[in-house]
């Protein structure tokens, strides 16, 4: 979308060199001004880890997918953080052999990753550990044509992602998941 924007009359007139610099910028501005509008009508925004390009609006909940640095630089702003991340929880990648399977978007993630998904990155204060709402399960429908696709994808790894999110991490035990 960017590359859009830096084409368009209307975008680069925002763009100011005394309060705009770049594109980065001016999603943040878009974005802070969504926020303004969410917030005088009592609701919270939330956006994909993109939305921390050119700056994170105060009252943004952050939905981790694709850049751990983002993440935590979210956190350290006092930002919320639904974790969510690419490695453990898009359930339109394979899991198991593409060649058997719907038609996924690409990528491989089978049950037994999903299993080990632990929505508490390391090293965070106590204060960032407060800031992690929990995790979310992600299946983007344009590659799978059914809905019984759409069930296949999805399970069982929401059963393993909600063990991993409800249950504690002594508790857990794949192979009696298994079963």
């Amino acid at each position: 979308i960017k590359t859009f924007w830096k084409a368009c009359p209307q975008c680069t007139t925002r763009l100011d060199p005394e309060t705009l610099h770049d594109v980065h910028e001016l999603q943040s501005y878009f974005v802070k001004r969504i926020e303004a509008f969410f917030l005088k009508n009592n609701k919270n925004m939330i956006g994909w880890d993109e939305i921390v390009e050119g700056g994170l609006a105060k009252n943004a909940t952050l939905m981790y997918w694709i850049s751990e640095k983002r993440m935590r630089s979210a956190l350290k702003t006092g930002n919320p953080v639904i974790m969510t991340p690419l490695s453990h929880c898009y359930f339109d990648y394979y899991q198991g052999n593409p060649e058997q399977e719907p038609e996924a978007i690409g990528g491989f993630l089978p049950l037994e990753r999903v299993y080990t998904f632990d929505p508490m990155p390391s090293g965070l204060t106590k204060k960032e550990q407060k800031l992690i709402l929990g995790g979310q399960a992600n299946i983007w429908t344009e590659w799978i044509e059914t809905f019984t696709d759409v069930e296949y994808m999805f399970l069982p790894r929401l059963a393993a992602m909600s063990e991993c999110l409800w249950s504690e991490t002594s508790q857990k035990d794949y192979s009696d998941f298994t079963k």
